[in-house]
């Protein structure tokens, strides 16, 4: 963690810059140029300011005051951070907590200005800024990058090899993907396509790098016409079997750094030459829709390739249950070697990870973890993306529960599963919750819906056990992952709330997504059990065709959290016939010892 200090003093820093260059009021978001929500130490520009080290979350800084907007997964964490720094906590959607906008619109005078780096703030969102902060016509500079005039050891920029996705894996060359892109195209009446989401690029294109850790991507644009496709690399991510990849597939390679000459010059000619752009503006720069703006013909909507990366091809979902049960095996002799261990031999939350990771380190296709492994002991279960740092790790007791959260990046399938486990003694109380999130997650996974469902149509499903207790969970219930790419994707998603610039996604045959309910209370515990569903089509009837989930996730629920009493008859038949494919799944590759454990952990209730 940051010395508060420090904050304080680069905070200081900045408002010095800030009236230098004549600016009121300062944004910088967690964000890189293309709208990820993991990106490289060099794009960190909130984290350097604030000290909050969460994934999400905007800082705001005027010459009075500053403040920081994250969502509920970093309540807790982000109070712990940002004391003593001067920055106040703004918790995102909650009542009476105004949002960034409404917030800006509230205190900004009129005639002041409003600076960001355009390259870091989506196109939806600055637009939204313009039109709350017209009326006081308040100017905004966003050219601008302040943080890097006093970020002095800034970490270099972003530059990993490409790799080329090995054809037996990839379930379609990227001519069939550019064909069937061009064909949504074709349906928007659209000329050309924009495209920045740096997962759909790395989809569309069959390539791999290591430009943001645990998420498997390049810095990269795309450009796509009716016959010409181009994609924008860094020459040192080039490697001479992506040159000869993309030649093969009719791609043209143009340098990262030359994707907004080549596009004022692409529409220098005028928008009746040229036809129309079109865009997801959810994932574009400011700075990009400024230049499409000057530029006039364009349409926005949701990317045609996110919608089709969406989708598994049956080669895709073939190796995605090979590693899921490969990775479901790890875990599983995870769960036997803490419970044997824990209070017996000195461990720390930290150790725990460790150990976990190394059992995926095993497996042959491992390529890294998916994302850095939560392994959080009592009270820091509380704090949904706690990381435990080798320092200060909590030792494990015989008593409580570890909350386990962790996921791999594998040849064939990104992998993402939580189990909560019980080490020893636990409360009436504690069961009471565990045994509403186990009901939760196996009356959604049993969800048979319509199709033309939504996660909006499904969440109380999960969520209902614990509203009838009167709690909720602060983020959503389930959320796409990729396909050897970044462990959080859409359009698919599985949550309650209305938000009406979210696009809701219908859910498809071949999707895959996250059903994880759970229970967060501050400086007590933190329980959550995550699988990973396939979404299926089940039977047609006059009234339409049902669909279905399955699972892909096979890792014991530990029963020693469970009250077979207070869950369900169905969900405790659910339970029990998930349980039997655990181990028949499971216990040919476990030893004698695990075979007997798995046994008992699976027995019927």
């Amino acid at each position: 963690m940051t010395d508060k200090k420090v904050i304080r003093q680069r905070l200081r820093m900045l408002r010095t810059a800030m009236r230098e260059a004549g600016i009121d009021y300062y944004l910088i978001p967690t964000a890189d140029y293309h709208n990820s929500e993991y990106v490289n130490d060099y794009f960190k520009a909130r984290e350097f300011l604030s000290g909050f080290t969460g994934s999400n979350g905007t800082l705001v800084v005027s010459q009075e005051e500053a403040g920081l907007w994250t969502d509920g997964r970093y309540f807790v964490q982000a109070q712990k951070e940002l004391e003593d720094t001067g920055i106040r906590l703004f918790r995102m959607q909650e009542e009476g907590v105004p949002d960034i906008a409404a917030y800006l619109q509230k205190y900004m005078w009129e005639g002041q200005s409003l600076g960001f780096d355009g390259r870091t703030v989506t196109a939806r969102f600055g637009r939204r800024l313009e039109d709350v902060l017209s009326e006081k016509k308040v100017r905004i500079v966003f050219d601008r990058d302040l943080v890097d005039t006093i970020w002095q050891d800034r970490p270099r920029f972003p530059c990993s090899r490409a790799e080329t996705v090995p054809a037996e894996y990839c379930g379609m060359s990227v001519t069939q993907k550019l064909a069937a892109v061009r064909n949504r195209m074709k349906e928007e009446k659209a000329s050309a396509l924009f495209i920045s989401k740096l997962d759909e690029l790395m989809w569309l294109f069959n390539l791999r790098g290591n430009d943001v850790a645990y998420n498997p991507v390049l810095m990269s644009y795309g450009f796509l016409t009716e016959k010409e496709a181009y994609i924008f690399l860094q020459a040192g991510s080039l490697q001479r079997e992506t040159l000869a990849s993309m030649k093969e597939a009719g791609v043209m390679i143009r340098d990262y750094c030359s994707i907004i000459p080549f596009l004022r010059d692409y529409f220098s000619p005028g928008p009746a030459r040229r036809g129309i752009l079109y865009y997801d503006d959810r994932n574009i720069s400011y700075t990009m829709y400024r230049i499409f703006w000057a530029y006039g013909n364009c349409r926005e909507g949701s990317s045609p390739v996110e919608q089709l990366k969406a989708v598994r091809t049956d080669t895709e979902l073939s190796f995605i249950r090979k590693i899921y049960l490969k990775d479901s095996i790890a875990v599983t002799k995870f769960i036997y070697w803490i419970k044997q261990k824990a209070g017996e031999e000195p461990l720390t939350e930290y150790d725990a990870a460790r150990y976990l990771d190394s059992l995926r380190r095993g497996i042959p296709e491992f390529l890294d973890v998916s994302f850095p492994t939560i392994s959080a002991y009592q009270e820091n279960a509380a704090m949904m993306h706690y990381e435990a740092e080798e320092k200060t790790a909590a030792p494990l007791k015989a008593e409580g529960m570890l909350l386990a959260d962790s996921g791999g990046q594998y040849l064939g399938g990104t992998t993402d599963v939580t189990r909560t486990i019980v080490l020893g003694e636990i409360s009436q109380e504690m069961k009471e919750r565990f045994t509403a999130v186990a009901t939760g997650m196996l009356r959604l996974a049993g969800a048979r819906f319509l199709h033309g469902c939504t996660g909006r149509n499904l969440d109380i499903l999960a969520r209902g056990p614990l509203w009838d207790l009167g709690m909720d969970y602060k983020c959503g219930t389930g959320h796409g992952v990729g396909y050897m790419l970044n462990v959080h994707e859409g359009p698919q998603s599985i949550r309650w709330r209305y938000e009406k610039n979210v696009p809701e996604a219908v859910l498809e045959a071949g999707m895959i997504v996250t059903d994880e309910p759970g229970v967060y209370l501050e400086n007590r515990y933190g329980i959550r059990t995550e699988n990973v569903l396939e979404v299926k089509e089940a039977f047609q009837t006059d009234d339409g065709l049902f669909m279905e989930f399955g699972h892909l996730t096979w890792v014991p629920v530990d029963l020693d959290g469970i009250l077979p009493e207070q869950m369900p008859e169905r969900e405790r038949e659910a339970l029990n016939r998930y349980h039997k494919g655990v181990f028949e799944k499971i216990s040919p590759y476990l030893t004698e010892e695990e075979q007997a454990w798995l046994e008992t952990a699976t027995r019927e209730v």
